[in-house]
């Protein structure tokens, strides 16, 4: 029977005492807009993540968009991505005039690997966009050399790894520059914000006079220059980031022990592996708890299963619809990109709820649930978490 009379969310963020503190301090502060807290917070994730800079901004989209504009890439430049996977650093190549360019991933880990991008490179790429999708880290030595074979600009999206390590070295770090969303369902939420981490002091200081014009910038009430983005995030998400930062350890422990439970769940099922990690990988810290299923799945029996949830009170999804089937991403000029694994993949990844406020009982609940609406719609076991 379910454990409780209430739904369980998919997602669900993890608040404390600590945040609600540090939002009333701003409330009762002189700056709500622009203040002393997103410098706290810029410098508080560039320190965790080793890198030089960290430039707050209000949304990953804007970030790199930012990026792109700072990098001098737009139209009639090509930007190689992942189709699996979320839309808004896609939408942020299409914004500012560039052409996406979609490679298949890595079967296993989802990731875009050196071999499947290699052949979508042409004389007008000029910059990489990776993700490591759903926490588990791209191959980086391997898109690092071919980007500086290539003479490319590399970015690295680890919105999903945050906490992930790679050959010793912490997710965020690889990239000429990483993109970082403070928004659900990943570990940290404040309501509304992104990081860009660089090395680059030159990036840096475009970017930041990109961004927005900061206090001490000002000669006016009214600031003149160069125009901007107004792209800066306000201090009550700025304190809802920094309180979130500061207990990044313990959350990232809570989110550990959720894992923990439904590795525990899946191992009583036959037919139920757990999730791949490279050999090259050190940790993953999961953004959501995937189910893969087997091959006998179609799109509509995952929706399927998807809907028996909702039925239980179990909020689900599916984990993408791939860009490249999106209507904005039609290229009139070139044929459909033959993406076979990307397809499989999407048409079969089942989102699960993954939180830090999920117990054991809910879990068991959970994978039990999931376990029941595949044989309802005729597939068996063959589910893959």
């Amino acid at each position: 029977m379910k454990p409780t009379d209430l739904d369980i969310l998919l997602s669900d963020p993890d608040i404390s005492a600590l945040e609600l503190e540090m939002v009333t301090a701003v409330l009762g502060s002189p700056y709500i807009s622009a203040g002393p807290l997103t410098e706290r917070l810029e410098e508080a994730v560039a320190r965790r993540m080793a890198r030089r800079h960290a430039i707050a901004v209000s949304s990953s989209t804007l970030g790199l968009w930012l990026v792109l504009q700072a990098a001098g890439i737009g139209p009639g430049a090509e930007v190689v991505v992942p189709s699996y996977g979320w839309r808004q650093l896609a939408d942020a190549v299409v914004l500012a005039g560039a052409r996406v360019v979609f490679a298949d991933v890595d079967y296993w880990s989802g990731c875009l690997t050196p071999d499947k991008v290699a052949p979508r490179l042409t004389s007008q790429t000029q910059a990489l966009l990776v993700a490591n999708a759903n926490g588990h880290p791209a191959p980086w030595s391997g898109l690092r050399a071919l980007a500086s074979q290539h003479g490319l600009l590399l970015i690295e999206d680890s919105s999903e790894a945050i906490g992930s390590t790679y050959q010793g070295r912490v997710v965020g770090s690889f990239g000429d520059c990483a993109i970082l969303d403070f928004t659900q369902p990943g570990p940290l939420a404040c309501s509304q914000g992104a990081m860009v981490l660089t090395d680059d002091i030159n990036l840096t200081a475009k970017l930041r006079l990109l961004r927005e014009r900061t206090l001490s910038d000002r000669t006016s009430v009214v600031a003149g220059g160069l125009p901007v983005a107004h792209a800066g995030i306000g201090e009550l998400n700025a304190a809802l980031g920094l309180a979130q930062w500061t207990r990044l350890d313990e959350i990232l422990a809570r989110r550990k022990a959720v894992e923990a439970y439904y590795l525990k769940v899946i191992q009583t099922f036959e037919g139920i592996k757990p999730p791949y990690v490279a050999p090259d990988v050190d940790e993953v810290h999961w953004f959501l708890s995937l189910v893969h299923l087997g091959t006998r799945f179609s799109r509509s029996s995952r929706d399927a299963i998807v809907d028996d949830l909702a039925t239980a009170g179990v909020q689900a999804a599916a984990y993408c619809l791939p860009l490249h089937r999106q209507s904005r991403y039609f290229d009139k000029q070139r044929p459909r990109q033959d993406l076979w694994v990307t397809d499989k993949l999407a048409d079969r990844a089942l989102a699960l709820p993954f939180h830090a406020h999920l117990d054991a009982e809910e879990v068991d609940f959970i994978v039990q649930t999931a376990k029941d609406a595949s044989l309802n719609v005729g597939a068996g076991s063959a589910i893959y978490l």
